[in-house]
């Protein structure tokens, strides 16, 4: 059995210890917000906050979270009631596919946890391991930069 702390609640999975945290988010918890996209933690569609870290959730097995607590999208906000980070994504339209954008999310939630008023250059380097195919990458940037002028964080 593994314990997993996620999104603030307890869960106990009946997992092997070397599945990926992707899989236990998606196939055990419901959780389908962080993306399969490579596999390979090369595009960053399935990042998660791990600790305090965003991590890619392919490569890291649920045996290595331990007791850190482990945020996803759905812990930010609801379709219903968007957090306010996700809300400056919505209203930067920095959506096109929509594939890349939960890892994005939660890469520059992470990035706002930690330096609530990043500079451009702090943006662009933190978001810089996580891709989007369709280029929306000065409208992510856009969101990041109104959601640290507003003030949010955690």
């Amino acid at each position: 059995m593994i314990t997993l702390n996620v999104n603030g609640s307890q869960h106990q999975l009946d997992v092997d210890p070397s599945t990926p945290l992707l899989y236990a988010l998606r196939n055990h918890l419901q959780l389908n917000g962080a993306k399969y996209g490579c596999g390979l933690g090369q595009c960053g569609a399935c990042t998660v906050i791990v600790g305090k870290q965003p991590m890619f959730s392919c490569l890291l097995p649920v045996a290595a979270v331990g007791d850190r607590p482990v945020r996803t999208i759905e812990g930010l906000g609801s379709a219903d009631k968007p957090g306010p980070l996700q809300q400056a994504f919505i209203e930067q339209q920095a959506a096109q596919c929509g594939y890349c954008i939960a890892g994005m999310v939660m890469r520059a939630q992470a990035l706002l946890d930690q330096t609530p008023s990043p500079s451009e250059e702090q943006i662009r380097a933190h978001m810089e391991p996580n891709l989007c195919r369709c280029g929306t990458h000065m409208r992510i940037i856009a969101a990041i930069r109104q959601a640290a002028s507003a003030g949010v964080s955690k």
